[in-house]
Order: C-alpha cells, then structure tokens, then sequence
C-alpha cells in the first residue's frame, strides 16, 4: 500500500488522515503530545493574580503546555493548540460555515459539509441552559437590530454541565474536537507519532517524498508517496519555506477583542462559550469570558462571576508572514477602525446590560485562526493545488483560504480537507 504522511492532528490533519486511510498507510506526525484539559485550580490562578505573579500572557503555557501562546511586536497574543486535536480542543466548538470566498473562485464544498453534517453532531440545544445574563444580552442584541444567532455547537449537549471550560479543554467530552477523526483513522489501521516536530518535506525531481523531523534529540527522515500539511496557519507556511516553497506575505490571525464589565451575579465564567453572535460588516460579535485578559490583563479587577463580555473577531486584513519562526503581523489602521466601531456596539450592549461606564474595561487583543499565506485561486479550483508546490505534497488547513473568515473556520477547515483528500485518493 502507498504510504501517506499528515502533518498535524487538528481539523485538517484528522480529517484528512481519516479519509486517507485505506488508500494509503498514513502516519500523522504530531509536533505535541497527547491533550489534557486545563487541570491548575482557577482559585489559585486568580490568587496569583491578585498578587501581581501573572503578568505576561504568554506564562500560560507553563500552566497549560498544550496552549501555545506568542506575541507580536504590537502586543498581540497569538494563541495555537499544541497537542493531540491542534486547536480544536481549545476552540469553542463552532460549526459554521464560512466558504463564500472558496466559492467565489469555483470550489463547491456542498458535498463535504452534507457529509460532515450527517457525521458530527451539530445543534442549538445549549439554548435550553443559557443564564439569564446571557438571555438578556441576547434581547439587547435584538433591541439593537444586530440580528443575533444561536451558534451551532459541535458535540453531546446532554453532557455539558456549564462549566464555563470550553476554551481549556472539555473534561466531560461534550464538546467535539478532532481527536475523534484521529481515533477513527487510528481504528482504521493509521498510527500517530507525538512530540514531533516535521522540519521540512523532502523533494526529489519535482516531487515530495517524505519529510525531514525532529524527536527530542533525534533527527531522522521518512519516505512517503504522498505528503499532506496540516500544521495550522502558522506551522504549514513554516514548514514550506523551510523546503524552499515560498509563500506570500498575506498572513491573517481573525484578531479579537473582548470588551467587559461588572456585571454581578452574571456568572459568564460558568457559561457555555460564544452561545450567539451578530454578524456585522467585517466582525462578528459574541458573549465570551475571556481567560486570557482575565487572568493577565491588570485591568479586568472585578470577580470572574462578575464579569460579563463581548467578543469582537474581526476579518482582518492579509498583511503579515511567519518568518524564521516569528510571527509579524500587526493591526492596520483598517483592522483598528474595525475594533473601535465594534467596540462603541460593545459598550452600548453592556449600559443595557446595566454595567456602569466606570466599570468597562477593555481586553487583551489576541487571535488564533491564522491563514492564508498560500491562498487558493480560481486557476487550483479544481486541483486544490497551488502551482508552487511539489507533486504529491498538499495543503489542508487554512493556509490555503483567500481571505480572513471574521468567524470561526475550524468546520471549513474540515470540509476544505476532505476535498483535498479526496483529489489525493485519485492521484
């Protein structure tokens, strides 16, 4: 049997190991390890706070190895899963759909999301178990002609107990994460190697032929037929311009911001995670408790069952690259303008909320859903293969999406991956 090698475990690479398997022997490469929810006692965590020992938000990751976090030269917090399941077991377990810009170029994915949708479970029943801070913020939605939407959430509602721990991984498996896809491709006959960090592809002629890795200290090489990355938005452009492909500097992060105040008795900490959104022109806003400012931002004083937010992503521009294994991107005027609008919709919401104007603070800006560093374009609609890349070396994450989504990709992601396995199963 044709050997496959999946670079990554996250929405692409499990989806893409899974559909592989059978055609091909595949092997995923993991740069993580096995994934374990957020186990450190939150009381002790606001304890250190309140003493001034956390500081940076990039001193998470001692806490909580399997999140990654680096910033940027203007402050911005770029956050990644590292473990089994990528991002996905940190994610909120969105499942929207979001390919118009996919479409716009010829690539139907009508086929993937049906199958998708037969095979996750997808629903709004959380709606059943909102509290009622959160049902009156979605009446203000409503109030403000914002058109909100209950988000649909990927996994087991009768197991969620509102735990408020969506974003530090689900101990209850009520959320559904890629692990799952791992599981079945692993049932299937493929194996999965943790803690390995892929260097670069290997290419002879005009081909891929495995990859070059690390493992702790060991470096060594595996020979494949086919080579799929699925690194994630900042992983993938790495790997390739390690091989010599070059990407473009068009790198987009879905930049957020939660803007919070004093709501007591609210108790958003203890709420299922982005439970609606309106999408505005360029954003979208949700209520979210945001771990990241709480715990490391100095200005978010008040109890965590006391604080109530309101996230902004933004769709933000395509300006910034991943080199040398640095991130930079920066906020543009554009990006900004897009925050400072979102965040007056922001403050209204919580003065309907009844929070004072003295007790509004803002977050810590932070992103997570990189892309588009080697876009897709109508000439690939069929191959889903940018001319740049090797024959039998393929892309299934986000670095091949046009532009920044503004929302949640992880269910695109997917579908984007089964596509490409597909056209790798008839190579």
């Amino acid at each position: 049997m044709r050997k496959a090698i999946v670079v990554g475990s996250g929405a692409g690479g499990a989806t893409a190991a899974r559909e592989l398997q059978g055609t091909y022997d595949v092997t995923v490469l993991e740069e993580g390890g096995e994934f374990r929810p957020f186990s450190t006692n939150l009381s002790r965590m606001e304890i250190l706070k309140r003493l001034g020992l956390m500081r940076d938000a990039r001193e998470i990751s001692l806490l909580f190895p399997q999140m990654k976090t680096r910033k940027t030269r203007d402050r911005s917090v770029m956050v990644t899963g590292r473990s089994l399941g990528g991002t996905t077991t940190l994610a909120t377990g969105n499942a929207l759909r979001m390919d118009h810009d996919l479409k716009s170029i010829g690539i139907d994915l009508d086929p993937e999301f049906e199958q998708l949708y037969r095979e996750v479970p997808v629903s709004t029943d959380h709606m059943k178990r909102w509290r009622p801070a959160t049902r009156r913020a979605f009446t203000a939605f409503r109030e403000m002609n914002l058109n909100p939407h209950p988000m649909p959430k990927m996994g087991d509602n009768a197991k969620c107990i509102n735990c408020g721990h969506c974003v530090l991984g689900c101990s209850r498996g009520a959320k559904w994460d890629s692990r799952v896809f791992l599981r079945d491709a692993v049932r299937r006959g493929a194996r999965v190697v943790t803690d390995c960090t892929v260097e670069s592809v290997i290419v002879q002629g005009q081909a891929a032929r495995g990859v070059t890795f690390r493992r702790g200290r060991r470096a060594g090489r595996v020979q494949a037929d086919l080579v799929v990355l699925a690194a994630g938005g900042f992983g993938t452009p790495a790997i390739l311009k390690r091989t010599g492909v070059e990407c473009r500097d068009r790198l987009f992060v879905d930049h957020v911001l939660t803007i919070a105040g004093r709501l007591p008795g609210s108790r958003q900490n203890s709420e299922i995670s982005m439970p609606f959104a309106a999408q505005r022109d360029g954003y979208i806003l949700a209520p979210y408790f945001d771990y990241l400012s709480y715990f490391f931002n100095r200005r978010w004083r008040f109890r965590a069952a006391d604080t109530f937010g309101i996230m902004i992503k933004i769709a933000d521009e395509s300006r910034g690259t991943v080199r040398d294994g640095r991130i930079e991107k920066e906020l543009t005027p554009n990006d900004r303008a897009k925050l400072d609008e979102a965040t007056s919709t922001c403050v209204e919401i919580l003065w309907r909320l009844g929070v004072r104007e003295n007790d509004i603070v803002r977050g810590t800006v932070n992103a997570g859903h990189p892309g588009g560093m080697l876009p897709l374009t109508a000439e690939d609609a069929g191959t889903l293969h940018p001319s740049v890349l090797p024959e039998n070396l393929y892309i299934a994450d986000a670095t091949l999406f046009p532009h920044s989504l503004g929302n949640p990709p992880i269910f695109t992601i997917m579908a984007l991956a089964r596509r490409v396995s597909q056209i790798c199963k008839e190579l």
